[in-house]
């Protein structure tokens, strides 16, 4: 009977230590269960809200640069009045002073828009030639001017934001390099013996005859 008994009693504590088990193992699949539901909701968002992102940001982009545009264009249309004026007041000017004075003054203001936009000219005459911010189109060699600076200038160049945008296209002086003295030398002593040489071959043509 004890026996008995203690099988029972073995029984009995190994099915409610199975039943543990198997409660353990189900409230782990639950957790997992939730876990994975809610990532799989947060990723849903995620890919929603990168294919509206995908959607909104070409357009902010398009915007942004009609708004850029528009604001360009409203600040060079004064210009355009200004010069507007001046042709129509061409046939009346008295005097071509004074349509050049109004020309000047429309070109001004344009360059004053152009700094509002971070728009600066390229130094070029007189400056030393520079191939970063430099296209030399030709060379010329004046003497009173020093070796390699701009002589002249054919187109303007211009910077945007520090960077060249446009390089200035230049006349480059080069002037011709100064041959060494000990070549004038070596030549006249090269010269010297020729001589000497003729003036031998003669002594001794007279002297067979």
């Amino acid at each position: 009977m004890r026996n008995k008994k203690k099988e029972k009693t073995k029984n009995d504590d190994s099915q409610k230590a199975k039943q543990c088990e198997l409660e353990e193992s189900r409230e782990t699949t639950e957790t997992l269960r939730k876990e994975k539901d809610e990532l799989f909701a947060q990723l849903q968002r995620i890919s929603a809200d990168y294919a509206n992102y995908q959607k909104r940001v070409p357009k902010q982009i398009a915007d942004s640069i009609g708004y850029q545009k528009e604001r360009v264009i409203k600040t060079l249309l004064p210009v355009l009045d200004n010069f507007e004026h001046a042709l129509q007041n061409a046939h009346s000017a008295e005097d071509i002073d004074v349509l050049v004075k109004g020309i000047r003054i429309v070109y001004d203001q344009l360059l004053d828009v152009l700094k509002s936009h971070n728009v600066e000219q390229i130094e070029a005459q007189g400056e030393k030639f520079d191939p970063a911010v430099h296209q030399a189109m030709t060379q010329r060699a004046e003497p009173g001017e020093q070796d390699n600076t701009v002589l002249e200038e054919f187109q303007k160049g211009y910077r945007l934001n520090g960077r060249v945008i446009r390089p200035s296209k230049v006349i480059v002086n080069k002037l011709a390099a100064v041959e060494p003295q000990g070549g004038e030398q070596e030549g006249e002593s090269s010269e010297q013996t020729t001589e000497e040489s003729q003036t031998a071959d003669e002594s001794e043509t007279s002297d067979q005859e």
